[in-house]
């Protein structure tokens, strides 16, 4: 009876975490360069009962459709890539590219944070020319002049990792920016949407749920059996 409570448990602790991503991930359908937190779990044997893990967080490779804005300043990854830019937490990638040009000339990101070339320094443009023309490779160019390179940087999506605001990914570690971009490239005047299917993850979130009810009531029955094993021990003489 006791090994049927821990299993029961068990299985509650995981479902809340799955109930927490798949949660997080509706909330962000609409966030622009969000990728899913999916969840991996495996059991634990133990006395010969099993017994589900917490699981292990991972990001879902499964990015966004692309949508056209037409401005200059808004770009899109193709590809496995990341943009990097710099934050008070230190450098971290997203697939947001809403960037804009500070008063001082700076590439950044709607929340001001410096937007990062490859070798990792924030990128200097001229504020008073034209929006910069981005070719695939991420070169940048101004009046036809070369003026910076946006830098895309590889994620392993298996690796631990702290969301920080919107869809952007605190690493552990430091990336490494992609040297071969065969199959990573920037498109300008266009963004990447939410990878999230908020019709899937809605079904997710009730079968979730149901199942978290009903381990909720298995772990109640369970203690209730086991308080009148108790009191019948109990009076026993």
């Amino acid at each position: 009876m006791q090994s049927s409570l821990y299993v029961a448990l068990s299985s509650q602790i995981a479902l809340e975490n799955r109930l927490n991503t798949i949660a997080d991930n509706v909330a962000n359908s609409s966030t622009i360069g969000f990728r899913p937190t999916e969840i991996r779990f495996s059991s634990l044997v133990g006395d010969g009962t099993a017994y589900v893990t917490e699981g292990e967080t991972y990001l879902s490779t499964t990015g966004g459709g692309l949508t056209q804005t037409g401005s200059m300043l808004d770009f899109a990854v193709q590809g496995s890539g990341w943009f990097a830019i710099e934050t008070p937490s230190g450098l971290a990638l997203t697939r947001d590219g809403r960037f804009t040009i500070s008063d001082g000339g700076e590439l950044v990101t709607l929340g001001g944070y410096p937007v990062l070339d490859p070798g990792g320094a924030p990128i200097q443009l001229n504020g008073n020319a034209e929006p910069p023309v981005a070719s695939r490779d991420g070169l940048l160019r101004q009046e036809g002049a070369v003026v910076g390179s946006l830098g895309l940087y590889e994620l392993d999506p298996d690796a631990p990792f702290v969301r920080l605001e919107n869809s952007a990914i605190l690493p552990k570690g430091d990336p490494e920016p992609i040297v071969d971009r065969a199959d990573s490239g920037i498109i300008q005047g266009y963004l990447e949407q939410s990878g999230v299917n908020a019709v899937s993850e809605m079904s997710r979130l009730i079968m979730v749920t149901k199942a978290f009810e009903n381990a909720a009531n298995l772990i109640k029955e369970g203690e209730t059996a086991l308080d009148k094993a108790v009191q019948t021990l109990g009076g026993t003489r």
